[in-house]
C-alpha cells in the first residue's frame, strides 16, 4: 500500500480544522495500527479542494483553469479521479495530527493499510514504531581478560613469510622437487556428468609453490595439491581426482567430485637469502637484524590486541543483548539487510567480481542471499541498538575535535584511491554531511564498547576518549604490512555472507543510526 510522507503546505503548516476519531492498536512486530475516522464535511471539502486542484491541469471547454463549477468537473474528469485525489490531500492533512495525537515515536513513513468505509471516511494506517531496549545489569558483567603473549616462533614465522618473499627465483632443467616455484595450466570438471557441462576451471595458468608436507596451509585449489606437482617437469601432463567434503571451505565445491587435468608450463627453483643484517636491511628501513625482530613483535603485538579485542569485545556484547529486551520494527530490520548486502556487494566489487557471479557460482538467487544475510543484519541491528541505549544512559559523547581530526584522515584515505569526480562528488554538502553522521555515530560506538569493555574488565566506569595507540598508526611505518604466507584463489572466491557483512567502510558505515533519524519522519510529525 501507499507509504505516506505528507508535503508541507503551500505557507508551511497542515490545516487545523480535522476532526478525527483515532483508535490505536499496537501489534505484535513493534508497529502500531490506528484506525482514523474523518468527519464527513471535512471529506467533502477535500473533495472540493481535489476537483479545483484537478481542474487546473485539465483543459475544460469554456472555463479558465480552476474555475470550473464542482459538477462540471465531475461531469468532465469523473468522481473516482476526484475521490483518489481527495484520499490524499486527506492524508497529508491528517497524518501528522494521528501521530501528533496517537503519542507514538515513528520509525519511519507509516502506510495506508486500507479505507474499510466511506461513510464516515475511515483510513487505515500502519506506523513502524522508533526502537526501544530495556538494559540488563550491564555493570556486573566480568570476563577474564588474557591476552596471548607474542612468542619467538611467531616472529619467526613472520621472518621466514619475509625470506620467502625475497627468495632468488631460476628456471631449472630438472623434475620439480619441495619449495619449487611450478607454473601450470590447469582444467577442472565434474566427474559423472554430462560432456557439455560446464567446466569449473577453465584453461587457468597460475604460480605453485611447492609446500612440506607437514605445512598446514589453505592451498587452491585444495589441501595438498602442490606436493601432487612433485617429480613433473616442463611439458608434463597429469590428471588427478579429489573429491571435496562437505565442509569444504569453498562452498561452491562441497560435495563434488573433480577431476584436475594439469599441464606443467614451468619449473623454477627458489633460493632464499642469508638472514642477517643485510636482509633486514632490504626490507625496510632497519639497521641490524634485531631492529627487523622488535618491528615485528610491536606490529604482532598490535595486532593480537585489535584481534583479541574484537573477539572479547564480541562476548561482552552478546552478554549484554542476552540480557536485554530489544524491540524493533521489521523495516529496520530490512535496512540493516540491505547494508549487509551492500557491503557484501562492495568487498566482491573491490575482487574484480560482482554480485550475479558470486550467486551463480553458489547456486542461490537474491531471495536466498537476503535469507542468509538477515540472521547477520538481526544480529548488528541489536548490538548497535543495545550500545546506542548504552551511550545515552551514560551520556557517552563525541568530542567536536575528535570528529574533526577523524573526518580529516577519512577524506585523505580515501583521496588516495577514489577519483577527483568522486571525491567532488563525496564533499558534496549532502554527501559531506552523511560522511559526517557515519563517522560521529562509529566514534560514538567504539566510545561505547570501550566503555563497556573496561566494565567488563573490572576498570570500572571509564568513559576516557579512544586512545591514540588504537588508531591505525599503532603500526610502525618501518613495516607496515606483517606478510602472510601467500595462496592461490579461485576466480570466484569462497566468501560467506558471513566472512564479509562485518568488513567496516570508511565511507559508508554499516551502523544503522537508531534516533528517529527520518527526516521524513520529522515531516510527519510537523
Amino acid at each position: 500500500m501507499t507509504c505516506y510522507n505528507p508535503p508541507r503546505h503551500k505557507y508551511g503548516k497542515f490545516r487545523k480544522d480535522v476532526s478525527l476519531k483515532i483508535d490505536t492498536v499496537p501489534l505484535e512486530d513493534h508497529q502500531v495500527k490506528i484506525t482514523v475516522e474523518v468527519d464527513s464535511e471535512n471529506f467533502e471539502s477535500s473533495k472540493s479542494r481535489a476537483a479545483r486542484k484537478l481542474s487546473k491541469r485539465a483543459k475544460i471547454p469554456g472555463f479558465r483553469p480552476g474555475k470550473a463549477p464542482y459538477p462540471v468537473i465531475v461531469q468532465y474528469i469523473g468522481e473516482a479521479a476526484i475521490l483518489e485525489e481527495a484520499i490524499e490531500i486527506t492524508v497529508d492533512d491528517i497524518y501528522p495530527k494521528v501521530i501528533e495525537s496517537a503519542e507514538i515515536e515513528p520509525y519511519g513513513p507509516g502506510r495506508l493499510e486500507g479505507i474499510p468505509e466511506m461513510d464516515p471516511p475511515t483510513f487505515e494506517f500502519v506506523v513502524p514504531l522508533r526502537a526501544t531496549v530495556e538494559l540488563g545489569d550491564y555493570k556486573s558483567i566480568r570476563i577474564p581478560y588474557e591476552l596471548k603473549d607474542i612468542t619467538d616462533d611467531d616472529i619467526a614465522d613472520v621472518i621466514n613469510n619475509l625470506l620467502e618473499q625475497q627468495a632468488i627465483i631460476e628456471p631449472v632443467e630438472r623434475a620439480a622437487q619441495e619449495s619449487d616455484l611450478v607454473t601450470v595450466r590447469l582444467d577442472a570438471q565434474r566427474t559423472q556428468v554430462e560432456d557439455d557441462s560446464p567446466k569449473l576451471i577453465d584453461n587457468r595458468s597460475f604460480p605453485v609453490v611447492i609446500e612440506a608436507e607437514d605445512n598446514e596451509i589453505d592451498e587452491w585449489p585444495y589441501p595438498g595439491f602442490s606436493r601432487e606437482l612433485i617429480g613433473t617437469s616442463k611439458d608434463d601432463e597429469k590428471t588427478v581426482e579429489y573429491t571435496y567434503p562437505e565442509d569444504s571451505p569453498i562452498e561452491a565445491y562441497q560435495g563434488l567430485d573433480v577431476e584436475f587435468n594439469l599441464k606443467i608450463e614451468d619449473v623454477r627453483s627458489r633460493n632464499l637469502p642469508d638472514l642477517d643484517d643485510e636482509f633486514a636491511q632490504s626490507v625496510g628501513e632497519f639497521e641490524t637484524l634485531e631492529d627487523l625482530r622488535a618491528t615485528i613483535k610491536e606490529n604482532l603485538e598490535y595486532q593480537s590486541t585489535q584481534t583479541y579485542e574484537d573477539e572479547y569485545d564480541e562476548q561482552v556484547i552478546d552478554e549484554i543483548v542476552g540480557m536485554s529486551t530489544i524491540k524493533y520494527p521489521p523495516q529496520m530490520l530490512e535496512q540493516e539487510t540491505n547494508l549487509v548486502i551492500s557491503n557484501m556487494e562492495r568487498q566482491l566489487e573491490s575482487q574484480g567480481l560482482d554480485i550475479d557471479l558470486y550467486l551463480r557460482s553458489r547456486d542461490i538467487d537474491m531471495d536466498g542471499l537476503r535469507e542468509e544475510a538477515e540472521p547477520i543484519a538481526e544480529t548488528r541491528l541489536k548490538k548497535s541498538l543495545v550500545l546506542l541505549e548504552i551511550a545515552e544512559q551514560e551520556e557517552i559523547q563525541v568530542d567536536p575535535e575528535e570528529l574533526q581530526q577523524e573526518t580529516s584522515r577519512t577524506l585523505e584515505n580515501a583521496s588516495q584511491s577514489l577519483t577527483d569526480k568522486e571525491m567532488r562528488q563525496l564533499t558534496s554538502k549532502d554527501s559531506a554531511t552523511n560522511l559526517v553522521g557515519n563517522i560521529m555515530m562509529d566514534l560514538l560506538l567504539r566510545h561505547t564498547q570501550d566503555y563497556v569493555r573496561n566494565i567488563a574488565r573490572g576498570l570500572g566506569d571509564q568513559k576516557e576518549s579512544i586512545d591514540e595507540d588504537d588508531d591505525d598508526t599503532a603500526i610502525s611505518d618501518d613495516l607496515q604490512d606483517i606478510p602472510e604466507k601467500e595462496t592461490e584463489i579461485s576466480e570466484v572466491p569462497d566468501t560467506d555472507v558471513s566472512n564479509v557483512v562485518d568488513e567496516e567502510a570508511e565511507i559508508d558505515h554499516p551502523e544503522p543510526s537508531m534516533e528517529t533519524t527520518n527526516t521524513e519522519t520529522e515531516q510527519i510529525e510537523e
